[in-house]
């Protein structure tokens, strides 16, 4: 698995504000990396990842002492020079807010190097990076370019916000920032603590519900809340926002200007909501537009790099890629805080050590299959077979994508759980659930009875590479890392009612009817957020699609993400079964074995846990 030498393995991490997670890279190359919510199964987990960190290391068979240098991704040092510099610009009112906050930085976050000696019992070298240069690494140099324009959006850094940086081989090139509390991030986030979901995990709920509402309110954002200017600039009104006093971003006049009150998650949502969502997103668009303008001119590049947390709003960069402002569009596959953690050792392997950038075509993600096997748990596939009494089938790989897609043409639901799993966000079919999108109950089926959740949700399609101009109006046909959405074809769409009753009726009205002849997966402005299955990122799910075609003359399924509401993907094989026997799912795929709940005993059935937790 490794090159030559070992004397360049660097150790990234992210870790203290959500979604922490540990990236190895030896001589420059890509060797693992993973969340650590998926070992300890707490949704954004934010702590130290102890265990991730264990497991990118044994993934190189490397010790502690084997590391050239661990980076961290962002200075603990700066951030508290923000928060210390925020509260002195501040009311009175915050201090107990900076004084509680401090509780927590000077124990546990200041002395991160010391933490990260600890975990890995070596005095190894530890490098503080900085927050926002991780993103651009982390988009830039897995790219599949030489040189291209950089931008990372998110909510805050140490300070910056927003960045626009220049890539051309190894360097990378800061050239413009904006700067907390000016941010698009917490602005999106803002609206979506407003409409009832939560931050840091609900942001793609809101953009979801977002294409069931009229924009109604965007005259409103940009006049009184975010200042775009003609140079692609923004800047946000304080008098809407408090972050320097509360835990809450915004205060009673945000919810005055938008005319109702803040919807409590338990609420039932409405079409004010809906239009809510509606409107921040396209606001959220424009900026990201003249962003992306201003990216082009400053940089003169017709390639563009995208990651933070705004570049996974599939809306945002679909309406940059279809723009034409830039030729083609890469955004890093896991853009979030836990991206950093590789960006981090990208940049360290090519500015520290002078390891040679080796630009592959395709990109050098590796299908961003970076994570560990369902066998690399606390135990292995068969144990956890035979721990349980089920019914196992173990079968070639041919003959379980073609058993599959029998399955999957018969209308059932079937669980993936084989091979590495993913780092970032998506599943992309190795930790998937699958599912015939030509079934216009499959979606209702989806989200109530097998993911647990609310039934206006969309599913994203995965379509054979080959195929996918025939289902989407797509200018390249590449989308491997479901990041983009793309218009379903004329032909395939269906006329809808937009007639309802009243504003408490139109939203349901809309949610239940099907746009096109694929109804599982378009949504409400007949959009779909689309990933391409080629035969060399993932050749099992690529057989699987083309035995389907085989059989339905479809080649495109429902792609969701195999766990439950308030879980976070699975990844081990006894997370696989949990999850499958808490759900309606009718077959797993874990590993080399199809296990069908039609052949199972019933004590084999009985779930082993609690219902599952959370708000998610």
């Amino acid at each position: 698995m490794l090159p030559e030498s070992k004397s360049d393995a660097i150790l990234g991490v992210s870790a203290q504000y959500h979604d922490s997670a540990a990236a190895l890279t030896v001589n420059g190359r890509i060797v693992a990396a993973a969340h650590e919510e998926r070992f300890t199964r707490v949704k954004g987990d934010a702590s130290l990842p102890y265990n991730a960190i264990r497991y990118v290391l044994s993934a190189a068979s490397l010790g502690a002492d084997d590391l050239a240098a661990v980076v961290f991704y962002e200075s603990p040092f700066a951030k508290l020079d923000r928060l210390v510099t925020t509260q002195s610009v501040g009311s009175l009112s915050g201090t107990g807010l900076f004084v509680r906050s401090l509780g927590t930085w000077i124990p546990q976050k200041l002395w991160v190097a010391r933490s990260l000696r600890e975990c890995l019992g070596s005095e190894v070298p530890v490098v503080m990076g900085d927050h926002h240069l991780s993103h651009a690494a982390s988009a830039f140099y897995p790219s599949p370019y030489e040189s291209a324009a950089i931008l990372t959006v998110d909510g805050v850094g140490e300070w910056t916000t927003t960045c626009l940086s220049h890539g051309s081989g190894r360097s990378i090139d800061m050239i413009e920032q904006v700067e907390y509390p000016n941010s698009l991030g917490m602005l999106y986030s803002a609206f979506t603590l407003y409409c009832g979901f939560k931050i840091n995990s609900g942001e793609y709920k809101l953009m979801g519900l977002a294409p069931y509402g009229e924009p109604r309110f965007l005259d409103k954002i940009l006049d009184e809340l975010l200042y775009l200017s003609k140079d692609g600039s923004y800047s946000l009104n304080p008098r809407y926002f408090s972050y320097l006093t509360q835990l809450r971003t915004y205060g009673p006049g945000f919810e005055e200007l938008l005319g109702a009150r803040s919807r409590h998650p338990d609420d039932p949502l409405t079409q004010h909501y809906a239009d809510v969502a509606a409107s921040i997103q396209a606001a959220t668009d424009q900026a990201m537009l003249g962003f992306a303008r201003r990216a082009r001119e400053r940089t003169g590049e017709s390639r563009l790099c995208l990651a933070g947390g705004v570049a996974l709003n599939v809306v945002s960069v679909g309406a940059i890629e279809r723009s034409g402002i830039f030729d083609s569009v890469w955004v890093q596959p896991a853009a979030g805080d836990a991206g950093g953690a590789l960006g981090s050792a990208l940049w360290a392997a090519y500015t520290m050590f002078d390891h040679p950038r080796i630009v592959d075509p395709l990109d050098s993600m590796r299908g961003s299959f970076l994570g560990p096997t369902p066998s690399e748990g606390s135990a292995s596939t068969e144990e956890v077979i035979a721990r349980y009494g089920l019914v196992a089938r173990p079968l070639t790989d041919d003959l379980l994508a073609s058993e599959v897609a029998d399955l999957l043409a018969a209308g059932s639901v079937v669980a993936i759980a084989k091979g590495r799993m993913e780092y970032g966000p998506r599943a992309l079919g190795s930790r998937s659930i699958l599912a015939d999108p030509r079934d216009p109950s499959m979606q209702s089926r989806l989200n109530q009875k097998t993911k647990f959740r609310e039934g206006f949700r969309p599913f994203a399609p995965v379509v054979l590479v080959e195929d996918a101009q025939t289902y989407f109006h797509m200018d390249s046909c590449e989308s491997p890392y479901m990041l983009k959405t793309y218009y379903v074809r004329e032909e395939l769409r269906k006329p809808v009612d937009s007639s309802a009753p009243d504003d408490g009726e139109r939203f349901f009205h809309m949610a239940r009817q099907a746009r096109s002849t694929l109804p599982a997966v378009t949504h409400q402005d007949y959009s779909a957020r689309v990933q391409t299955a080629d035969s060399k990122r993932h050749p099992f799910l690529h057989s699987v699609l083309s035995n389907f075609k085989d059989r339905t003359g479809c080649s495109v399924l429902v792609n969701t993400s195999f766990n439950l509401r308030g879980e976070p993907i699975v990844s081990s094989a006894l997370d696989a079964v949990e999850c499958f026997l808490h759900s309606d799912i009718d077959a797993l795929v874990l590993e080399g074995f199809l296990i069908e709940k039609s052949r199972q005993e019933a004590s084999s059935l009985r779930p082993h846990k609690t219902s599952p937790r959370g708000e998610d």
